[in-house]
């Protein structure tokens, strides 16, 4: 086994400057991870979302989403969550276990929703069909009709991070917690 080139402190800071990166670089590859929630059957449901904001102080990571999307109910009924990153430039992979809360109204929505409603993607969150619903009106395709925005903020909590380097010269996996840090067999 190979002596790590990196102190464990190292990585968990290299971890965080590459999300924090990611939320301003739209081309890092961590800009869109899988978000993995538990579905309203009880199994397992993932999806790409844009990481938007990073707290490193707090660790926590944020995305936006469609209030009426099917994951706010989901992570409303199981907060308990998964992000998963892959970056090819890094040769690392990063699963963040969390906790969302998705809020729908208050302060940090409003300000957020200002900031949003200003940009293109803010057709995103004034549609009057749900994502995932039925385009065909004959089907029930239209279900709402409010003229307001339907913007909500997905806060996540990062509970656990498993970090793997994938290299020539021997992979690398650890486990890291906000109490510690744990080297694992890849």
């Amino acid at each position: 086994m190979r002596t790590p080139l990196q102190t464990p402190q190292e990585i968990r800071q290299q971890i965080w400057r590459e999300l924090a990166r990611a939320t301003q670089d739209r081309h890092h590859a961590w800009r869109t991870p899988v978000l993995a929630t538990v579905g309203s059957d009880g199994l397992a449901n993932a999806r790409v979302v844009v990481l938007r904001e990073v707290d490193v102080a707090h660790q926590t990571l944020r995305a936006y989403t469609d209030a009426r999307s099917p994951k706010v109910g989901e992570l409303l009924r199981e907060p308990k969550a998964m992000f998963v990153f892959w970056s090819d430039r890094l040769n690392w992979q990063l699963r963040a276990r969390v906790v969302i809360s998705a809020d729908t109204s208050g302060p940090e929505v409003q300000a957020r929703w200002q900031l949003v409603r200003q940009s293109a993607s803010a057709t995103d969150y004034l549609g009057p069909v749900a994502p995932g619903d039925d385009l065909e009106p004959a089907r029930g395709g239209i279900t709402s009709t409010d003229a307001g925005h339907h913007f909500a903020l997905l806060s996540a909590q990062v509970l656990e991070m498993d970090w793997l380097e994938l290299s020539r010269d021997g992979h690398r996996r650890a486990n890291l917690r906000p109490d510690g840090w744990r080297w694992l067999a890849p």
